[in-house]
């Protein structure tokens, strides 16, 4: 890979990192904000629903905003209000203020995500593509795993205002690097924006979101959690026709008729609702379970990501040789087994064999996603790279909602079943094997890729000549 491409992939994955440790870190801290802004932890649970919910509605808007304003000064700006936003939460004294600050960071969090794969696209070579979305895929695997120790860290020995200050040096740091290293490219006329569309899909995606959170809690009613998926679905389906009407719907459902594209989402969303599970599953069992500390639960984790960091170099030379297809069959094979080896984790195993287990998920779920994020886009035409951009983020975003929703059904359909006064560690066996079962789904989807998919990406194409 160019020193350019590999200077870009960086920028965007520091940008991407920054966004997905924010996720995380911030649940860690919100016992400590509660005492600060006097009322009961339980409510501050709108400290994370206020930035999903603007994060959900508006990532299908990006891709139009990005051909309106250009990738480069979108993306800069995206930074700019995150950066903002995490000002503002630091700052914030009352619980009412923090939701409004978590709002703005949202925005900005929605832009990044979908603008900055954007960006990455339109000025990377597609012979150096593989490589550069290998860099992508670290901040997904390193954000939730990094997340609760920091977090930890920052409220005990700090302040919990750093949780979001820390943002700060980072979205600077991005701002100039933005500006001094990333061109600016024109794209074609994006047509209207598609108001009625934007309603369609955040009634849609909120809906569904959390129509499936509620439920795998418990928190309200089955009535009211059906209600609104029902509403969610209800907005999906009127979405659709209104997309078959529209010249230029906000997410053109027409990029599913790429094969390429369309199998990636389908198969890569049954994908990570598996791997989403994981950050909910797995520090829970080690704690609750396992009576382990937080920090000894945030060690054990860490292993994923370093299993992630080793694969790095070795995704280009693994597509090359094997291509796509068979990469993603038998490496989603491999990657979906370590899941389910995670329901067989005991107290007495020994922490080695722990340590193993995650540290070969991590490796071979970081080249699925390079894999998946890579062919997504192997066939989309540059006009229809934004369009493509968003709804593939769109995609990823509810895929790992549900994942983290199914994992918590699962963990309470058997806690229930068994009649368990809490979950016991079969009950976290079955939420694992759940979540596997839905995960190795993709398998057979993948199956469905031509054999010489994305041959110019990965360079079959170029060695067979």
């Amino acid at each position: 890979m160019s020193r350019r491409a590999r200077i870009i992939a960086l920028i965007v994955a520091c940008a991407l990192f920054m966004q997905n440790l924010d996720s995380t870190v911030v649940a860690t801290a919100l016992p400590t904000m509660a005492r600060a802004f006097h009322t009961a932890p339980v409510n501050m649970s709108v400290a994370l629903t206020s930035y999903l919910l603007s994060l959900t509605v508006f990532i299908p808007a990006s891709g139009w905003i990005a051909d309106r304003f250009g990738s480069r000064s979108v993306f800069r700006m995206a930074i700019i209000i995150f950066t903002l936003g995490s000002i503002l939460c630091g700052r914030a004294e009352s619980l009412s203020f923090l939701v409004l600050a978590r709002i703005i960071q949202g925005i900005g969090g929605a832009m990044m995500v979908p603008v900055g794969r954007l960006v990455l696209l339109r000025t990377v070579a597609k012979s150096e593509l593989v490589a550069a979305m290998a860099f992508l895929s670290i901040p997904a695997l390193l954000g939730p795993v990094l997340g609760p120790p920091v977090g930890g860290f920052i409220v005990t020995y700090v302040s919990w205002h750093w949780v979001f200050d820390i943002n700060v040096p980072i979205g600077v740091l991005g701002v100039v690097l933005v500006s001094r290293f990333i061109e600016e490219i024109e794209a074609a006329p994006a047509g209207r924006f598609d108001w009625i569309g934007l309603f369609f899909t955040a009634v849609a995606l909120v809906g569904l979101m959390y129509g499936f959170e509620l439920a795998s809690r418990g928190a309200v009613s089955p009535t009211m959690s059906f209600g609104m998926a029902a509403i969610g679905a209800i907005a999906a389906a009127a979405y659709y026709f209104h997309a078959r009407m529209t010249e230029h719907p906000l997410v053109d459902l027409s990029l599913m008729r790429i094969p390429t594209f369309g199998l990636s989402v389908m198969a890569g969303s049954l994908f990570r609702v598996g791997i989403g599970a994981l950050p909910f599953l797995l520090p829970l069992m080690l704690q609750v379970g396992f009576g382990m500390s937080a920090a000894q639960s945030g060690m054990i984790t860490f292993a994923s990501s370093a299993g992630a960091l080793v694969m790095k170099p070795g995704a280009q030379y693994a597509l090359r040789r094997f291509g796509f297809r068979s990469t993603l069959v038998f490496n989603g094979a491999i990657a979906v087994a370590t899941i389910a080896m995670c329901a067989g984790f005991r107290p007495q195993w020994p922490l080695a064999c722990i340590y193993a287990v995650l540290l070969a998920g991590g490796f071979f779920r970081s080249l699925q996603f390079t894999g998946f994020n890579s062919i997504a886009f192997a066939d989309v035409p540059p006009g229809k790279m934004s369009a493509a951009t968003s709804f593939y983020s769109t995609a990823q975003q509810l895929s790992l909602t549900v994942g983290v929703a199914t994992g918590a059904a699962a963990l309470e359909i058997s806690t229930k079943l068994f009649g368990h006064p809490r979950p016991l560690y079969g009950d976290y066996s079955a939420a694992f094997l759940a979540v596997a079962a839905i995960a190795a789904i993709s398998v057979p989807v993948s199956m469905r890729l031509a054999e010489d998919a994305g041959a110019e990406l990965s360079g079959q194409r170029a060695a067979a000549d």
